[in-house]
């Protein structure tokens, strides 16, 4: 079902999603519920996923990643980006709450938090510079954000990510502590692990979604893609993600579980983080008069994270049993339930929000 979103029915708009959307928060409890008992029950099954990789990552994790992230990038209407590329207030914002803000910030609670444990410490910034492809593509949907603006602001970031990684790896973990009289960590990224990583978790869904799209309109029309096959391959984005939920917990229960008070200690920080940004971009979105969707858009996209590619490179750089790659762990265990709160602290915010800029699309509640 389609339905035009006003900021007067925001009251209506769980109603109106799907059993599977509206109980997401469940599925996802009970996904990782059911990946933590894997992880106990068969404790070779991270062994076994660990030995063909994808981009510094295990082969079904990566599966899933992709079967969760190509029906939203389907949805994507990519002729109407060009839009977006010319909102430079949105566009300019983006990049200082990403690459300068966001950083920054989890550098500050890494250190304030986690002094008097330099491998976590180290994985906490690790994951602050890995910036968002994937997993925000849901909840900007589910929050009914601009998806349009939210594909060009990823795209960006991936491009930042492949060439900013490396040199903002090194300026927080060694050039200012160094300035700052503190530890210094080397750490030598590789750029391919990188580039890999964006390639395969952006790049091919992005193609496959601009080409079911350009094909599907061609052949069908607008009318048939939007209302007859968008709606068939739309859950599979979230059978992708519990998907990739329940192997992520398999492979790193153990870790979960065995180091219960080490996990406490870095989910505090990254839950300081998620929510400071979060509802940061929020009001400067509100403050500049962005709209609701772009501003929801700027939100999640600055308050997610690219845990697969903080994970890739904690465990190619440090090794898979190190406190950096669980540091990287625990940022889905803390980013996943947190952020499908926010998308409905997102939704419950449209009342807020007065009438839709004129550079503010329509958005459309697919459920």
């Amino acid at each position: 079902m389609t339905t035009t979103a006003t900021p007067q029915d925001t009251g209506q708009l769980t109603a109106k999603l799907s059993t599977l959307d509206r109980f997401l928060a469940v599925w996802i409890l009970a996904a990782m519920a059911l990946g933590l008992g894997l992880g106990r029950l068969l404790p070779h099954l991270g062994e076994a996923m660990g030995t063909l990789q994808v981009a510094g990552v295990s082969a079904p994790i990566a599966v899933g990643l992709l079967v969760m992230m190509y029906p939203v990038l389907a949805k994507v209407r990519y002729k109407e980006a060009g839009r977006v590329l010319g909102d430079r207030k949105l566009m300019v914002t983006s990049l200082v709450i990403n690459w300068v803000l966001a950083p920054a910030f989890m550098f500050v609670l890494a250190w304030i938090f986690l002094a008097d444990l330099p491998e976590y410490r180290t994985g906490l910034i690790i994951v602050g510079l890995a910036r968002c492809i994937a997993m925000v593509f849901i909840w900007n949907d589910l929050a009914c954000g601009d998806r349009e603006a939210a594909a060009v602001l990823v795209a960006i970031n991936s491009v930042f990510q492949v060439f900013a990684f490396g040199a903002l790896g090194w300026f927080y973990l060694q050039w200012l502590p160094a300035l700052l009289g503190l530890p210094t960590t080397s750490a030598d990224f590789s750029f391919w692990t990188i580039t890999a990583s964006v390639v395969v978790f952006l790049g091919i869904p992005l193609v496959a979604g601009w080409l079911s799209r350009t094909l599907g309109e061609r052949a069908r029309g607008r009318d048939w893609y939007e209302s007859k096959f968008l709606p068939r391959i739309g859950p599979w984005a979230l059978y992708g993600l519990l998907f990739t939920i329940v192997l992520l917990f398999a492979l790193q229960g153990d870790a979960i579980i065995a180091q219960p008070l080490s996990v406490v200690r870095i989910a505090l920080p990254l839950l300081v983080y998620f929510l400071v940004v979060f509802f940061a971009s929020m009001a400067i979105g509100f403050v500049l008069k962005m709209g609701y969707a772009r501003t929801t858009t700027l939100a999640f996209t600055a308050a997610s994270n690219n845990f697969e590619l903080a994970i890739a490179v904690a465990i190619a750089t440090f090794g898979v049993t190190s406190g950096q790659a669980l540091a990287g762990v625990v940022g889905p265990l803390i980013e996943v339930p947190l952020l499908i709160a926010l998308v409905y602290v997102a939704l419950w915010s449209r009342k807020f929000f007065t009438s839709r800029t004129s550079s503010e699309p329509t958005e459309k509640v697919t459920a």
